[in-house]
């Protein structure tokens, strides 16, 4: 077992590797609209931008969760760091479109190797019964990169230039892969080996029986449903729908991104508890954070002008949920299969809320460039119709997740587990309220 201290300081190295990936996830989210002007492009082109990588990103995760079991998570993370420095080196100095595009690709292969190599490392530094706490704390810190583009990075924007900027972001990949290099290790064990030979015919069964089960489908429709409103928003249309359409200011916007990661860090915890308490209700939780997102969505875009601060804040609140949400897709993935499968799991449930939010950032611009014939100037009206295209992919997604979940609970039911009807435990918690003494 390893010391206490080692293993986080660990945990320090792989939460900043994945930090600064959030970090160049993001930043061309809020650089949108000098992106616009600087490469003189239309909503939907400046979409792809974002869109192309995260097809990179969802793309590859299969594929790099059955690398990791071959090469091991250090070298990934580090590979990851200097592939986003390269990506953001190339933004800086681009001035076509297809220089941009080829930087986020990059940037979207090295997001990619980071996160499911971090987590495997921090499977083997923790104690079993630890590793789900760590996982969601993981996820939760890491978010805080989105500060790290929404502040300093849009303050050396337009203080210093666009140059400067993604110069200075690329720096942050490189510092991230030094650090790696240097203290970053897989296991505790310096002669553990993690490579597994495994044949490409084992692999593909474990493909295959992990998409198989409805437990990692239900994941997978968890991570779809409710990380992708929350996504859009931080990497792409979240900045320009505060600034051109509701008319506040780039400081407050950048203040409401960042109110978005801090109100995820207080609930990613009280979402875990209550996973933990109640396990077999998770899929409950998760539709009330789809009917959160939604009615806070609704609420916004059914005023007839700018909606009010407060009303604001409450959105961005109900969005803080999405990641923490998302999370619970990893512990259906978890629960429901082996040991042997889990990196397959894990891979095929990351893939649904980044293939929704692709699908949702270009089908925002498509909407975007309709109404507005092609200009890159988008009025509050343009943004109130581009966003209800959210409701379609919630819609997809609640129908995902409550087929998945029957099916589930049938295979549940076929090993003796019964899930008891939620009217069933609310009586029989009043009951047990009532005869109390």
């Amino acid at each position: 077992m390893p010391t206490p201290r080692r293993a986080w300081m660990i945990w320090a190295v792989g939460i900043s590797a994945y930090i600064v990936a959030v970090m160049h996830r993001t930043t061309f989210g809020v650089a949108g609209l000098d992106a616009a002007d600087r490469f003189d492009v239309s909503a939907s082109v400046l979409a792809s931008f974002v869109v192309l990588q995260l097809v990179v990103y969802a793309g590859l995760q299969i594929p790099i969760g059955l690398l990791l079991d071959r090469v091991g998570g250090r070298r990934l993370v580090i590979a990851g760091a200097l592939l986003m420095a390269a990506g953001q080196l190339l933004l800086a100095v681009a001035e076509s479109v297809p220089m941009a595009a080829a930087g986020r690709v990059l940037v979207g292969m090295g997001d990619a190797l980071t996160f499911v190599s971090v987590l495997r490392i921090v499977s083997a530094w923790f104690p079993p019964g630890r590793v789900p706490v760590m996982t969601q704390l993981t996820g939760l810190v890491g978010q805080s990169g989105q500060i790290l583009s929404a502040v300093p990075f849009v303050l050396v924007l337009h203080s210093y230039g666009w140059s400067a900027a993604f110069g200075s972001a690329a720096a942050t990949g490189v510092l991230v892969c030094v650090l790696a290099a240097a203290a970053l290790r897989d296991t505790p064990s310096a002669r553990a080996q993690p490579v597994q030979d495994r044949s490409m015919r084992h692999l593909g069964a474990d493909l295959v029986k992990a998409w198989r089960h409805p437990g990692t489908r239900l994941g997978l429709w968890t991570h779809f449903t409710t990380q992708f409103s929350g996504t859009v928003f931080a990497l792409m249309w979240g900045f320009p729908f505060l600034v051109s359409g509701e008319g506040l200011s780039e400081t407050a916007a950048g203040a409401l991104l960042t109110l978005t990661v801090l109100a995820g860090v207080v609930a990613g915890p009280v979402i875990g508890v209550m996973v933990q308490r109640h396990p077999l209700r998770r899929s409950w939780l998760v539709l009330g954070i789809v009917v959160a997102n939604a009615a806070a969505w609704t609420a916004v875009l059914l005023l007839s002008g700018r909606a009010p601060g407060w009303l604001l804040v409450l959105l961005v609140l109900s969005m803080a949920l999405s990641g923490p949400g998302s999370m619970i897709g990893f512990d259906f993935a978890r629960t429901f299969n082996p040991p042997n499968r889990l990196g397959t799991a894990t891979g095929i449930v990351n893939v649904g809320g980044f293939l929704a939010s692709l699908l949702t950032i270009l089908a925002i611009g498509l909407v975007l460039d309709a109404r507005s014939g092609g200009s890159t100037s988008y009025d509050l009206g343009d943004f109130r119709v581009a966003m209800c295209v959210q409701y379609v992919m919630w819609a997809i997604g609640l129908i995902g997740i409550l087929r998945s979940r029957r099916l589930a609970r049938r295979r549940m039911a076929e090993s003796g587990v019964v899930v008891p009807p939620i009217r069933d435990v609310i009586a029989a918690r009043r009951r047990r309220r009532r005869d109390q003494p």
